[in-house]
């Protein structure tokens, strides 16, 4: 980046520690352009392999259902867009937010959320499963760039971009609901511990709030621009109760109806909420994308606003939080609520769901059956390598969970002789 970049008054507010990478790398030729450490981060995030195979794996219905919805490719370029435009407007570095963003779901399987779920079953042995501690391993050791001696060490991103990956900064705990969530498996703490430095225990950096709120925005106002568009719901004939029995079996169970009702009440007066049901015209596609576009602005101005009247940041690293207004909060639970009723617990989704993961339970047996031979070279490597049972489940799930739809489909009938 040139002196004259208009991040460079950002960039000085990151330290030596902050761009420290696991293996230290020679400058680049002189005669290259030159680039910050975190716009390097970002171009070896865009170039991985593990970014090409979002494009086939699901995000809320499958890629290949429907032209118009969304993947985890395109899901992830949006959040980026939304991550990098909030930091940029808090004075953090864009460029640390944004790869944050395009990184966030590296690490989840075939199937999305249920795949993620179907691994979570029988990983236990090893460890669990949990999509975000999969994008660390990933980022650190499975998508190759950068070898310490004879061990692969990842992207070798800098400690600051990984941290801001890191949406969850914990290890498992134990058995239950709280050991759903965590963002680091037992065997990659090393690197872990490295990339957390001094940083305040189980606290997110600026950073990671950041990416983890531009996620939670994207998902909720285009999980329902996807579900219009394929004709599951219409937004001018919620059925309200049962819209808050869902949000609250799957998001906030303690919500009272009131508080929802003046979240829906609020959103429905947004000037692009729509009057009329879609029709798939033009008019009604723009109308909609409008509304797309001002929920999101309203979301991230909010949060903009709160966090600047908490304090005068700086607004980077472990120097200031995101401040969340509760209003904010309830108006994208209503959005998510809208879509889980409408769209994920739909009859034929249920069905389709129960045999994504009966699949991809049946794989992961069948390639610890049949070990290396049927593993990809790197895994077979890997496996290999193990020095016990559990690490060779490890080295199972992570082949399993490198996988897209489709191609966990065509090897799980290859290895069982199945069709879909």
């Amino acid at each position: 980046m040139s002196p004259t970049s208009p991040h460079h008054d950002a960039d000085a507010l990151y330290d030596e520690a902050d761009a420290e990478r696991v293996v230290v790398e020679p400058p680049k030729r002189v005669d290259a352009p030159v680039r910050t450490p975190y716009e390097r981060d970002r171009a070896r995030v865009v170039h991985a392999a593990s970014s090409r195979r979002l494009a086939a794996k699901t995000q809320v219905v499958g890629p290949q259902s429907d032209d118009f919805v969304r993947n985890r490719l395109t899901h992830s370029l949006e959040v980026a867009q939304v991550a990098r435009d909030l930091s940029r407007a808090l004075g953090s570095q864009p460029d640390i937010a944004e790869t944050a963003a395009l990184a966030h779901d590296l690490g989840h399987p075939p199937f999305g959320h249920n795949g993620e779920r179907a691994l979570a079953d029988v990983a236990g042995a090893c460890g669990g499963f949990e999509g975000n501690a999969q994008t660390l391993r990933l980022l650190t050791r499975l998508e190759a760039k950068t070898f310490d001696g004879d061990a692969s060490v990842g992207l070798n991103l800098t400690r600051a971009t990984l941290d801001a990956c890191t949406k969850y900064p914990w290890v498992r705990a134990g058995e239950g609901p709280d050991a759903a969530k965590f963002g680091v498996y037992d065997d990659d703490l090393a690197v872990f511990t490295w990339m957390r430095g001094a940083a305040p225990e189980r606290r997110r950096c600026l950073e990671a709030q950041v990416m983890d709120l531009a996620d939670d925005v994207a998902y909720s106002v285009h999980d329902v621009e996807d579900g219009v568009v394929a004709g599951r719901l219409d937004l001018t004939t919620l059925d309200r109760a049962a819209v808050w029995e869902t949000l609250r079996h799957w998001y906030l169970p303690d919500a009272a109806d009131d508080a929802l009702d003046d979240a829906l009440d609020a959103l429905c007066a947004v000037d692009s909420w729509p009057t009329t049901t879609y029709d798939g015209s033009r008019r009604h596609l723009a109308e909609l994308k409008n509304l797309t576009s001002d929920l999101i602005g309203r979301f991230c101005g909010d949060v903009q606003q709160a966090t600047f009247a908490a304090g005068p940041g700086p607004f980077v690293r472990y120097r200031a939080d995101l401040v969340l207004p509760e209003q904010t909060l309830l108006e994208i639970a209503v959005l998510k609520g809208i879509a889980a009723h409408y769209v994920m617990q739909a009859a034929d989704r249920v069905a389709a769901l129960e045999h994504q993961r009966e699949l991809l339970a049946e794989l992961v047996g069948v390639l610890l059956d049949r070990g290396p031979d049927a593993l990809d070279r790197p895994f077979a490597d890997d496996w290999r390598d193990a020095a016990d049972d559990a690490a060779r489940l490890r080295v199972v799930v992570d082949q399993v969970a490198s996988l897209t739809d489709a191609s966990a489909v065509a090897r799980h009938a290859r290895l069982l002789g199945s069709s879909t």
